[in-house]
């Protein structure tokens, strides 16, 4: 079983930033990505973020330049500093990770619960 838990949500004014942690546990050999995610109410889920080991992150264009994914591997960990929020940035925030249990199985996409972000103008 893995398990990931987020932290770090809350309500903040515009302008302001918050930081976002997921923390993976349960049996882990590797995990390959780890990605933010989010949706807002009405609207589809989407890609915020993303950071493969040992690569280059990805942003969606409407973060760049106001977000930074970053992980710590030793700690199964992923990051979301957001800076400069607005409005349009409230939503449910996902981490997601893609993991290998043991060597010999394939990697599969984990979840964690959410963590709501609300941004007021």
């Amino acid at each position: 079983q893995v398990q990931l838990v987020e932290s770090g949500g809350g309500s903040v004014q515009a302008g302001g930033s918050l930081r976002l942690s997921c923390v993976a546990s349960g049996t882990i050999f590797n995990i390959a990505a780890m990605a933010w995610y989010r949706q807002a109410p009405g609207k589809q889920r989407e890609l915020v973020a993303r950071i493969p080991s040992g690569g280059i992150p990805n942003y969606s264009d409407s973060v760049k330049c106001r977000f930074t994914i970053s992980r710590d591997n030793a700690k199964d960990a992923v990051f979301l500093q957001m800076n400069s929020l607005k409005p349009e940035d409230t939503a449910v925030y996902y981490c997601n990770a893609d993991v290998k249990v043991t060597f010999y199985t394939s990697t599969f996409s984990h979840w964690g619960q959410g963590t709501q972000v609300t941004v007021s103008s």
